[in-house]
């Protein structure tokens, strides 16, 4: 069976038109935001629908629903399956794909990465946001296939990322891959973001900016590199006041 991870809703309706085979997995998690480390999958799920209650007041149960049970779909695969990881590079993205990574670590399934090929070196962090079919495709034909040590570094960056081991983090950045473009970058940017993202908002709204169109613009410019969406950003906004 082939099976495309998409790290959003934004990219389905897009992705149904490219027609390719296999059944799509939306990523609807946002792993850089909340609690995740737990002792057990079943405990970091119930860990996550409770904050994502807290934080947004959705229901857990349909949270166990549209966005656990898709994702422990990676966890149940077999060795004569395939998948495709449809992720971006920034900080978001990066997080999600590394605990795919940890969930596919044992199941041998084979495992390609597919990224946003062609953008302009200031644009790396818009990932697939403007592509339409016909760019889909053709970032499917560069699609790169993971070894099972590309996949094991990915579960690695996940278990230390969610311990908040910054020194291991960098060790494991300092790895050249191809799997894994900009590492460096955005693990630098992960030991960074309890502090920098909240400085940068800060210097954005000192002169009394409150428009949140214009403080989001500015940001995403001045930090594309976390991949904030507005509701981390206005989090952030919240949490200043």
């Amino acid at each position: 069976m082939i099976y495309h991870v998409l790290p959003g809703d934004s990219l389905v309706e897009e992705f149904k038109k490219t027609n390719m085979d296999g059944e799509a997995i939306v990523c609807r998690e946002a792993l850089i935001s909340g609690p995740i480390d737990a002792d057990s999958l079943d405990e970091f799920w119930q860990q996550r629908a409770r904050f994502i209650l807290s934080e947004y007041g959705e229901d857990e149960i349909e949270y166990h629903e549209k966005t656990a049970a898709e994702l422990n779909k990676l966890a149940e695969l077999e060795s004569d399956d395939e998948v495709n990881l449809w992720f971006e590079y920034e900080l978001f993205c990066s997080v999600n794909l590394w605990f795919c990574l940890s969930l596919l670590n044992e199941t041998g399934a084979t495992v390609y990465r597919v990224e946003p090929i062609g953008l302009d070196e200031d644009k790396r962090w818009d990932g697939f946001g403007n592509y339409v079919a016909d760019d889909l495709k053709a970032c499917f034909e560069m699609r790169h296939k993971l070894s099972q040590s590309d996949a094991y570094l990915g579960a690695q960056l996940w278990n230390a990322y969610r311990r908040k081991d910054d020194l291991k983090l960098k060790e494991l950045a300092s790895m050249d891959n191809a799997a894994f473009p900009c590492l460096s970058e955005v693990v630098a940017a992960a030991n960074e973001q309890d502090i920098q993202p909240v400085e940068i908002l800060r210097v954005i709204t000192a002169k009394g900016e409150n428009d949140f169109g214009k403080i989001f613009v500015e940001f995403k410019k001045r930090a594309g590199v976390y991949g904030y969406g507005d509701t981390q950003v206005q989090r952030l906004l919240d949490q200043m006041q």
